[in-house]
């Protein structure tokens, strides 16, 4: 049996491509640097991150006013006639581009621009090498994707039941038919999959007889959103299907807090067309079992690069941090004098698991630094260290207060973060968890803030959710600097006993 989700956290919009035995997938980044995170797998249950395609900044050009879940949307991972390409677009930057690899971990080529309409770009070769590319909405185009050309089209295709925003279609050449796989009914908990098959690229496309092949609209399901799906052939002749989906927790109307995640789920052909059951949190697993190594909970920056799971919104400038000016630890220089606004200093990976544990050690010397969890810029709950004084601060929409501080001695100092679901209540307390107004807390998980063992204080976890912050990404939970520069001894991310996913 395999678990899902298979990769756990703000890891939406998955594409997968298999080349022999190995299979590898990429993400949507949306405005985070380095971008569209890939994967490496043996058995498409277990994966481990192998790099960024997106990782200089000549490929991925985010402006500071790129707004939140902005830049980068879904990407289309293909292998052909030997090569790796990518195909996605940047919101906030120039549209539509290919860019190649001989080998998945990289180096990728610089952006191939081509024009375009939409976002979720396609990539699908027919027999006589000529390249295909759908996109939302949805049509398709005759590409070059050497030269960025447009040759043919884009022509309008089959768009759907009626469901809104069609979207991420993707063509599969599978028995002398075309297949078209697309999302529609937006990517909240309305989102379907639906299909269409034609002799054609062109078309005329005829709908499934069963359409949507799947959804979790209107059921009480833990996973919800079930959409944005791409199909793979194992290397044992079965099918399966990627998608994205969501766990949402708390009362109703629900929140979802690490943001779409990628679940898989098994998929069987039935007089030609592909049929898919509910995505369960726990299936029968593929024939393949291939397991990696667990990675260590602590990264004590010991190497000369960032590990890829480290993300910085819109970008990193080599200024704002180092690995050289203080072997062993992680040295952050600020760029800006508050979190509030784009252009500051973040460093942070993705919360992957409803419960877990972050701990890092800061030496702020005189600089004014901390860990955050992050939404966006209006959203974040920073534990933050500055003047002799560690606070808690929250910022939720228009909102930013300082909720809690505590005197602290100079030097390092180990800062602590606690999510939690199972046990929300304090130990201290006997009844439910309540406000200042005696309001019962209703949310998806409960926050606490420790600095040197002193605990700082709790907070409600809905206000650092997508429900509320919109958007289509989840929390990022990292280190920063708004003042001075401040050093990391160590980061640790540790699941919660019995933590769900990965």
């Amino acid at each position: 049996m395999y678990d899902n989700p298979v990769i756990g956290g703000f890891h939406p919009d998955p594409s997968v491509c298999r080349v022999g035995e190995d299979y590898y997938l990429a993400c949507s980044s949306f405005e985070y640097f380095p971008g569209v995170p890939i994967f490496h797998s043996r058995d498409l249950v277990h994966w481990r991150q192998i790099g960024n395609v997106l990782d200089r900044p000549a490929q991925l050009d985010l402006p500071p006013e790129a707004s939140a879940s902005g830049g980068v949307y879904a990407p289309t991972l293909r292998h052909h006639d030997g090569r790796f390409h990518l195909i996605t677009t940047n919101v906030n930057g120039g549209g539509t581009f290919v860019v190649t690899a001989d080998r998945p971990e990289g180096p990728w080529s610089d952006p191939v621009w081509i024009d375009l309409p939409g976002v979720d770009p396609d990539l699908a070769w027919d027999e006589d090498g000529s390249c295909w590319s759908a996109v939302s909405g949805n049509q398709v185009a005759r590409i070059d994707p050497s030269e960025g050309k447009v040759l043919e089209g884009p022509y309008p295709i089959w768009s759907g039941t009626g469901g809104k925003y069609p979207e991420a279609p993707h063509l599969y050449r599978v028995d002398g038919w075309w297949y078209l796989l697309m999302a529609e009914g937006g990517t909240e908990r309305g989102h379907a999959v639906s299909v269409a098959r034609a002799r054609s690229p062109r078309g005329p496309f005829e709908p499934g007889p069963a359409n949507p092949i799947l959804t979790h609209r209107g059921t009480d399901r833990p996973i919800q959103s079930t959409g944005h799906a791409d199909l793979v052939q194992a290397a044992d002749g079965g099918w399966w299907m990627v998608l994205l989906g969501t766990r949402p927790r708390g009362h109703s109307p629900d929140f979802h807090v690490l943001g779409r995640e990628t679940f898989l789920v098994p998929v069987t052909w039935a007089d030609g067309w592909p049929v898919v059951g509910p995505v369960e949190e726990r299936h029968p697993a593929p024939a393949a079992w291939h397991p990696f190594p667990g990675a260590p909970s602590r990264d004590d920056f010991d190497g000369e690069t960032l590990a890829p799971y480290w993300v910085s919104p819109r970008s990193r400038p080599d200024g704002s941090w180092s690995l050289a000016d203080r072997p062993g630890w992680l040295t952050l220089h600020a760029t800006g004098p508050t979190l509030d606004r784009p252009g500051h200093t973040f460093v942070g990976r993705r919360q992957q698991h409803h419960d877990c544990r972050v701990t890092a050690r800061l030496d702020p010397g005189s600089a004014r630094a901390g860990l955050s969890v992050r939404m966006d810029e209006a959203h974040h709950y920073d534990l933050e260290v500055g003047d002799g004084q560690t606070r808690l601060i929250a910022r939720i929409g228009p909102l930013r207060q300082c909720v809690a501080q505590h005197a602290v001695p100079p030097g390092p100092l180990t800062l602590a973060i606690d999510i939690r679901t199972r046990d929300i209540l304090p130990p201290s307390m006997t009844g439910p968890v309540t406000g200042p107004v005696g309001v019962e807390a209703r949310g998806p998980d409960t926050i606490a803030f420790s600095a040197a063992g002193v605990l700082l204080g709790e907070l409600d976890g809905r206000y650092v959710s997508t429900e509320v912050a919109t958007g289509f990404t989840g929390r990022v939970i990292g280190m920063y600097a708004t003042e001075g520069s401040a050093s990391f001894d160590w980061f640790d991310y540790e699941p919660g006993e019995g933590a769900d996913g990965p």
